[in-house]
Order: C-alpha cells, then sequence, then structure tokens
C-alpha cells in the first residue's frame, strides 16, 4: 500500500516508518521537522510540509497515488497545552482538519490517527477501558477528543475508515539503537532518567511520594513503541469504508515512578541518585489500560511486557545516541 505517515520524522511516527517499509509498503514521511529529525527517516522519504497546506497535500496525494494516511503530527506537552492553548488548537485541530480536508479532495479515506491517555482525564476505576467517559483535562487531551469526534463523522458521513489508537506512556527505542527517542524538552521519565545515568542531568526528580499506590509514587503503564507501531499497521489492515476503530494501547501492567528508577539502576548499573519534591498539579495516581478490545479487533497484544526488556533497547538508543540525533 502507498502510504503518507504524517509527523513521520518523530518519535513513534519514524518507528512506524521502519516497520511499515518492513512489511514492504510504500512510505513517504511528511514533516515540518518542528519536533521530529531529518535523520530518522529513510533516505529520500521525506517531504517537507505543514498539515495547513492543503495544496501541498493534494499535489503530493496526486504524484504518489497515496492510499493512506498515518497522523502523528500533534503538540503533545501538557504543560506547553495549558500555557499556549492556541497553538494546540491551530495544530492539533485546525490542521488535522485541513487535513482530512485535503485527503477528502483527494479520494484518500483510509486513516490511522495517534490518540491518547489524555482523552480520558482523571478516571476513578482501572484499569481504564474504552467504556471510560472521555473527560480530559487540559487542552492537549481535548485536542485528540475533538479530532476523535471528528473522525467518527468523517466516517459516517464520507465513508472513511478510521482508526484512533489511544497510546499509554510510549517507551523504548528500536532493539537495532539506530532510532530512539529524542525530544527537546525531554518530558517522558524513562529517557530523563537515563540521562541521569549518562551524568547528564545530577539527579532525577520525583513528584510526590505520598499518592495511594504501593510506594507512594505514580503508576503508569509503559507501552513499547514498536508495539505502537505494530498496532498501527495492523489497524490500517482493517479499515474499510465506515470503519471507526478507537482502541486503548498498554501493557495491563503498572510500574510506579520508583519502578521505573530501579529497572534503570538495574540495567545501567548506575546508582541514579532521586530527590523528592512536591506533587505536580493534575497528575493521577494511576493509568493502566484494558487493552482487551484491541486484541479483539486487530489481533494485537504487546510483545514487550517486562520493564526491563523495555529500559533495555531505550539504554542502547541512549549509549549509542547521548545526543540523541545530534550524535
Amino acid at each position: 500500500m502507498k502510504i503518507l505517515v504524517i509527523g513521520g520524522a518523530g518519535y513513534v511516527g519514524s518507528h512506524t516508518v521502519r516497520q511499515l517499509v518492513r512489511a514492504g509498503h510504500e512510505v513517504w514521511v511528511y514533516d515540518n521537522l518542528s519536533r521530529g529529525h531529518a535523520a530518522s527517516v529513510p533516505e529520500g522519504k521525506l517531504i517537507e510540509g505543514e498539515i495547513s497546506d492543503r495544496a501541498h497535500l493534494e499535489a503530493i496525494f496526486a504524484k504518489h497515488r497515496i492510499e493512506a494516511v498515518m497522523h502523528f503530527a500533534a503538540f503533545a506537552l501538557v504543560g506547553e497545552s495549558v500555557a499556549h492553548p492556541a497553538m494546540y488548537y491551530q495544530n492539533n485541530v485546525t490542521a488535522t482538519l485541513d487535513l482530512l480536508e485535503a485527503m477528502r479532495s483527494a479520494g484518500v479515506w483510509r486513516i490511522v490517527f495517534s490518540s491518547t491517555t489524555a482523552t480520558y482525564g482523571q478516571p476513578e476505576k482501572f484499569p481504564i477501558a474504552e467504556t471510560t467517559p472521555q473527560l480530559p483535562i487540559n487542552p492537549y487531551g481535548f485536542t485528540k477528543l475533538v479530532i476523535e469526534h471528528a473522525l467518527t463523522d468523517y466516517a459516517k458521513a464520507y465513508g472513511f475508515g478510521c482508526a484512533a489508537l489511544r497510546y499509554f506512556n510510549a517507551a523504548g527505542a528500536s532493539p537495532d539503537g539506530d532510532i530512539g527517542e529524542d525530544h527537546d524538552p525531554e518530558s517522558h521519565l524513562i529517557p530523563i532518567v537515563l540521562q541521569t545515568a549518562l551524568g547528564q542531568r545530577a539527579r532525577i526528580g520525583i513528584f510526590g511520594d505520598d499518592y495511594a499506590t504501593p510506594d507512594g509514587t505514580c503508576i503508569r503503564d509503559y507501552i513499547h513503541v514498536d508495539d505502537l507501531a505494530d498496532a498501527h499497521q495492523r489497524a490500517l489492515s482493517h479499515l474499510e469504508p465506515g470503519t471507526n476503530i478507537q482502541v486503548n494501547l498498554g501493557t495491563g501492567r503498572g510500574q510506579s515512578v520508583l519502578d521505573i528508577v530501579e529497572a534503570c539502576r538495574k540495567i545501567t548499573g548506575h546508582p541514579i541518585p532521586v530527590t523528592l519534591e512536591p506533587r505536580r498539579p493534575g497528575d493521577p495516581a494511576e493509568l493502566i489500560a484494558d487493552s482487551s478490545l484491541a486484541h479483539r479487533l486487530l489481533g494485537w497484544s504487546p510483545k514487550y511486557l517486562e520493564i526491563e526488556e523495555i529500559v533495555d533497547t531505550a539504554w542502547k538508543w541512549h549509549q549509542s545516541h547521548p545526543r540523541g540525533y545530534a550524535s
């Protein structure tokens, strides 16, 4: 299949591109490189552009005879979305609607959309199933939910085949160690802890140790980036006109902040000093996925279930690329 991967120079997008290429698809990456990395894209496959540029997208759809879109190009920092909501609404909502209209004009009806657990807000019951009310508490989560609703409407009205995949905590790197996680600023826990092991940070700050969890620190569900990429391929193969798939992607296993620190100590052999800091406003105590629907609908199950396996792949990447792609 001929696929355009929007935001394919980013973290999850680049790993998905690699799997699509290995599966024999013809893949092009469309990215403005504001937060992605050209070095993560296969040679000759990068097209620079904005998703708000409908004319450019329509020309690409025609030139490459695109049959499907995977959409990863969103701003995804909760704090930034609170401080700069206009930027999030313009990029995550308005520009994505421009993309959908370019697709409709070109007759491209398949789309797999990168969504998030942030659409659920602060749920009261765990694990989180797709029946859990979606009550986002920040602009980032709300913008993703808006597009989920748009996809539902496009499927009904225009015959789009859509899949919205709600990630829990993406983690890890390619086992080859040549592509991985590189954000600026880095906001994900595992890379921050590993940067401490590399001596790039003095210590890791833990925000709150008085939550209602076994060790008092927040619990999250960490899903390997290659497992996310596999789910995207499977979702694409299930799209038919009018299809509207919405599923969670996680392991169903929770790891606390201290669990992550201990796993990183074990893998790296570094003591990794920690300091306790006050809680951050809005941090739920626990977020764990029920991904049984993804298993039933897509035949998907994560292959990386042990946190040490996930950390080990991340450590290989960070050791060989201590400055990310700038290395």
